[in-house]
């Protein structure tokens, strides 16, 4: 079965970056360094946030502009990173139309979600789901 992780209702996110720590958290760091997600302000509480993570595309520019081959495809959209192979240029955050491409400054490389939904979990307001990809 292959899944991935779907924004279902940005308008109930209040901004508490839950998902953002949960997805750090499952590296077992506190923080938000190693987060592959990210909620952004449009104006505050009155108007709003957005929610910054991977749409799983089909054909995922990210990997396109990789000159090492370290983003492969993921089967169901988006991709999954080899570390041994990428050398930390940032061609993948660049190529990424949504922007969902972030940066580890700790080992020089990104972080790009996986979509193993453990961020879903910890969303209160349930802006995050795991979609099954059919």
């Amino acid at each position: 079965m292959v899944y991935r992780l779907a924004v279902i209702d940005v308008e109930r996110c209040v901004g508490c970056e839950l998902c953002m720590f949960a997805c750090s958290r499952r590296f077992g760091e506190g923080g938000l360094a190693k987060s592959a997600i990210a909620v952004r302000s449009i104006g505050g509480v009155e108007r709003g946030f957005i929610v910054i993570v991977c749409r799983a595309c089909s054909d995922p520019p990210c990997a396109k502009v990789c000159i090492v081959n370290a983003l492969m495809i993921r089967k169901g959209g988006g991709v999954v990173l080899n570390q041994y192979k990428c050398i930390g240029c940032g061609r993948c955050i660049d190529a990424c139309p949504v922007k969902a491409v972030f940066w580890n400054s700790e080992i020089n490389k990104p972080n790009i979600c996986v979509h193993c939904g453990y961020c879903a979990k910890y969303c209160p307001h349930e802006v995050l789901k795991l979609e099954k990809v059919v």
